[in-house]
């Protein structure tokens, strides 16, 4: 595999963790199996690509984005919550609605970015190439993510929602707002996602309404992989195996297509998900077999 290749595959690992750091706080602390993530990432690409077309500076139009995501993402913790809709229908209505709401914000299935200044080009250094210094920023970005998540997750209210997901009832008898700690763990959740499209469509030059199909896949991949691999207990390298789980998840893929003695193409990318996520399942098996 060429260099480009592969700094090209790391680069869309970094976009990645975000979008397997936001699965992880769903689906492994939450216990919310959240399908919105597939419309929140396409999301964050059209607003972000939409207001930077308009005249807006990149990073107030990646801000934008992201909280956008996070109210959707909070809709999808209300509709559970409050009106009494299952966690997985819930998710799947809201991921349905951003379809249709995307295309109103594109105003139809694309827009380009091509010509338009984004983070990477307003912050990068005149002496370093781009294929070097889009690596270099994402992964200053997934590195102050991962920061933010942590410290929030040792204060207070992230051990209320790091019990709501564990005990729903226990956390309730001991005075937590669960309802509360639901719908802000969503929040989070699709607005780090919500991110990761953003900053998807600055670096592919565009957004696109089927951008975020298939995002729920790819980022339990990465949390499977990663937490299969890199096993942990505490919790800042838990989030640290995530990061690295989507790394290596979109290494292994660049890794597949690009290998003339394999063969495979463009069109078996669905095909290799499936294989790697589940080696990823089984490798605790043969861990366990291979100490026998």
């Amino acid at each position: 595999m060429s260099l480009f290749a592969s700094l090209g595959a790391i680069e869309l690992g970094f976009i990645y963790s975000l979008v397997a750091l936001g699965v992880f706080i769903s689906f492994r602390i939450l216990r919310f199996p959240d399908l919105t993530v597939d419309g929140t990432f396409a999301t964050g690409g059209a607003v972000t690509a939409v207001m930077i077309s308009q005249g807006f500076d990149p990073f107030t139009a990646s801000l934008v984005a992201t909280l956008c995501c996070c109210f959707a993402g909070m809709i999808t913790g209300w509709l559970n919550v409050k009106l009494g809709i299952m966690d997985l229908l819930a998710s799947i209505l809201m991921m349905t609605a951003l379809y249709s709401i995307n295309l109103r914000i594109m105003d139809g299935p694309n827009i380009p970015l091509i010509l338009n200044d984004t983070v990477f080009t307003v912050l990068q250094p005149g002496e370093l190439e781009d294929m070097y210094w889009r690596p270099v920023l994402l992964m200053l970005i997934v590195i102050l993510a991962k920061l933010g998540i942590d410290w929030f997750f040792s204060t207070q209210t992230g051990l209320a929602m790091r019990s709501t997901g564990s005990n729903l009832r226990m956390a309730r008898a001991q005075g937590v707002a669960t309802d509360r700690m639901v719908m802000l763990g969503m929040a989070i959740s699709n607005g780090l996602v919500g991110l990761g499209g953003s900053l998807f469509a600055q670096s592919q030059g565009g957004s696109d309404i089927s951008m975020g199909i298939g995002t729920i896949v790819i980022g339990l991949a990465a949390v499977i992989v990663g937490q299969s691999i890199f096993t942990a207990r505490r919790f800042v390298l838990i989030t640290l195996s995530v990061i690295l789980g989507a790394i290596l998840y979109r290494f292994f893929i660049a890794l597949a297509l690009n290998s003339d003695f394999i063969g495979l193409k463009a069109q078996d990318l669905n095909l290799i998900t499936a294989l790697l996520v589940t080696f990823a399942l089984i490798l605790p098996k043969l861990k366990k077999m291979l100490k026998r």
